[in-house]
């Protein structure tokens, strides 16, 4: 699993005009992408690694301080773009493969104790976010 981690003052996911999710204040917005060989395990790994993650203000966590997270699924971070000029998304775990596992992230997040907002699988999303510092990193699992 890979997940691009964004440190924000806000953020909201809309579709079709509609907010589905929001978090307002420090946080994180995550973007997640699933690939073939990920498990339930990696999911959960992930999540323990989200909520522990020291890249908030003063080197804290979301753990540290209860700063929600707003999880959103991307299949486009497994594109592959290194030949030709049109992405290939062979890499990417199709729908029925990558939902369980976005789900169970934010399920696991949860149980941690965390609030979490979420995007709407497989919708043509439209994600607003302030980027605070800009802060922005990569976690695989």
């Amino acid at each position: 699993m890979r997940a691009v981690v964004q440190r924000v003052d806000g953020a909201r996911v809309e579709v079709a005009g509609e907010t589905v999710g929001e978090i307002v204040g420090e946080g994180l917005c995550v973007l997640v992408g699933v690939t073939h060989e990920d498990t339930k395990e990696k999911a959960a790994q992930l999540a323990r690694k989200l909520w522990s993650v020291r890249i908030l203000q003063g080197e804290k966590s979301c753990s540290d301080t209860a700063a929600p997270l707003l999880v959103i699924s991307q299949f486009t971070l497994y594109g592959d773009a290194r030949k030709g000029r049109r992405p290939t998304w062979n890499a990417a775990a199709p729908g029925p493969v990558a939902e369980p596992l976005v789900d169970e992230v934010v399920t696991q997040l949860r149980a941690l104790g965390a609030q979490v907002e979420t995007g709407r699988f497989g919708a043509s999303m439209q994600v607003s976010l302030t980027n605070d510092g800009p802060f922005t990193v990569l976690v695989e699992v």
